[in-house]
C-alpha cells in the first residue's frame, strides 16, 4: 500500500514493519492530542520512540511520524509537557530523531512538519520567546491538539487539476 510513510522510507529499512494504518500507532493516551476531524487524513503513522528505543534507551526521542494523505508528507507528533524546562528536551528529541531517520528516508525525503502538542496544561512563562526558540529549531507548537490549520497544504496541483478558470 503507497502511503506517505511507507513511500517516504528506504526499501529495506528496518522501519517498515513497523508502520501501521491509519493512526494505529499512536498510543490511545496520546490519540485526543489529533482533531477528530482531521485523524482520517492520516494514511499512516510509526511509533518512532519505540522503534529506535533498542540501543537509544536513554536517548531523547520523537514519539509519532505520521503520514498525512492529502499532501503526501511526512510530518512529526509529539505529546510533552509544555513547561519552560521541557522547551531543551523536545529540541533535542527533534535533533536525535533526525539522526535517527537519516538512514531510513529515501534522499531528498525529509519530515516535513515538527508538531509538539501539549500533554497538559501550557506553562510558558515567555510564551513569544518559547514559540521563536522552536521556531528556529524547526518545530511548531499548536497548543493541545493538531489541527486541520496547522496541517501541510494538499499536494501542488491537486486541488485545481482539471478544472478550468471561472468565467467572469
Amino acid at each position: 500500500m503507497k502511503t506517505p510513510i511507507r513511500v517516504a522510507l528506504v526499501k529495506d529499512s528496518q522501519l517498515s514493519e513497523s508502520v501501521v494504518d491509519g493512526l494505529g500507532a499512536i498510543r490511545d493516551s496520546h490519540r485526543d492530542h489529533v482533531a477528530a476531524d482531521v485523524r482520517a487524513s492520516f494514511g499512516d503513522s510509526l511509533d518512532i520512540d519505540e522503534a529506535f528505543r533498542v540501543g537509544h534507551d536513554t536517548e531523547h526521542r520523537w514519539d509519532y511520524l505520521l503520514g498525512h494523505s492529502p499532501s503526501g508528507r511526512v510530518v512529526g507528533l509529539e505529546p510533552h509537557s509544555a513547561l519552560d524546562k521541557e522547551v531543551k528536551h523536545v529540541i533535542k528529541k527533534r535533533a536525535r530523531s533526525l539522526k535517527h531517520l537519516s538512514e531510513h528516508l529515501k534522499p531528498g525525503v525529509r519530515v516535513s512538519h515538527w508538531y509538539w502538542v501539549a500533554s497538559g496544561k501550557v506553562d510558558f512563562t515567555a510564551h513569544e520567546k518559547t514559540t521563536l526558540a522552536l521556531f528556529q529549531a524547526g518545530i511548531t507548537f499548536v497548543g493541545k491538539q493538531l489541527l486541520v490549520k496547522a496541517l501541510p497544504a494538499k499536494a501542488v496541483g491537486t486541488a485545481t487539476k482539471g478544472k478550468s478558470k471561472k468565467k467572469r
